[in-house]
């Protein structure tokens, strides 16, 4: 009990933490976020009414107790760029980068594990260096550039899809996830390639140790071996990495989104760092924060139900 206790306080303080960061930061960031959302020509009179129905203007202690006490009544503010709340602003955005963060773990998920445990058998050297140059050579190659190959050969070259032609999930779901179907292949293939060296090398180093082979001389066949015992033991620590990997592509990929022409998370942070929008960016950095420090929790947590050596 004092182990999750413990967990539990620090998801909460470190989620306070990182908002009062992100607050701060942009408090003290230079510019005038009411002068840029008005323009230029706008009167001092005119910005200064802004900032005041905004909350700008108030001191730094009042401004963040208002601040939190409207995201735990679901307010995050109003945009400086679209003028009508955040979590509207966001709402809009928000399914897409969802739907091609779950479709890229489900890619990953199919493709790395039975791809891992395959390549755990092999042992011929002239096996071992064709799979490390596959292996390395997708590990290189990033996620957005990544997207540029996927996009010119099975868009432009092979005609699958049409590169920039995003349609609306409310408007054709399935429609939808055959064109996320291609940035989620571009953000799973590098961490599907890292993900099978991990549980690749986490097998043979798991077939090597003293218990396999007492298994064996019982008269245990392979496959039992590996399902009952060697898999558990080799996943501690693939756990702390797909964890991570989780954590990195549901905060969403902004150059893969860019790459694709999504209206997700990433090309809405971008675009509103450009103007200022500072209420915007701050949700989307909070949603990041969150999102990282809920996997990690429950990373923690699977963590210790495989390694019952993590202290309670």
């Amino acid at each position: 009990m004092k182990f999750y206790v413990k967990k539990i306080c620090t998801l909460f303080l470190t989620l306070f933490l990182v908002m009062f960061l992100a607050f701060t930061a942009f408090r003290i960031i230079p510019g005038n976020s009411a002068q840029i959302a008005l323009g230029l020509d706008a009167s001092d009179e005119d910005v200064a009414a802004l900032m005041h129905e905004r909350g700008l203007d108030k001191p730094f202690l009042e401004s963040f107790v208002s601040y939190v006490g409207g995201l735990l009544h679901g307010d995050a503010g109003i945009s400086m760029h679209y003028d009508k709340p955040v979590m509207e602003v966001i709402k809009g955005r928000l399914p897409v980068t969802l739907l091609t963060a779950f479709l890229a773990i489900f890619l990953i998920i199919i493709m790395a594990f039975p791809i891992g445990i395959l390549t755990s058998a092999i042992k011929h050297p002239a096996g071992e260096t064709v799979f490390t140059l596959f292996n390395q050579s997708f590990m290189a190659v990033p996620s957005f550039f990544m997207g540029i190959i996927i996009t010119l050969i099975f868009g432009l070259i092979l005609k699958f899809f049409s590169p920039g032609g995003y349609i609306p999930y409310n408007e054709d779901l399935w429609g939808c996830m055959k064109y996320l179907f291609w940035p989620a292949l571009a953000i799973a293939l590098p961490k599907t390639a890292m993900l099978v060296r991990l549980i690749r090398t986490g097998i043979q180093k798991e077939l090597t140790k003293d218990y396999v082979r007492t298994a064996k001389s019982k008269g245990n066949n392979m496959f039992r071996i590996l399902v009952l015992h060697v898999m558990k033991n080799a996943m501690i620590p693939v756990i702390t990495f797909f964890g991570m990997m989780i954590a990195e592509v549901l905060a969403g990929s902004i150059v893969v989104e860019k790459v694709f022409s999504l209206p997700g998370l990433g090309t809405l942070l971008v675009s509103e760092i450009g103007a200022r929008d500072y209420p915007v960016v701050q949700a989307i950095m909070l949603y990041i924060a969150f999102t990282v420090i809920i996997i990690n929790f429950i990373v923690d947590l699977t963590y210790k139900r495989f390694d019952k050596r993590v202290n309670v």
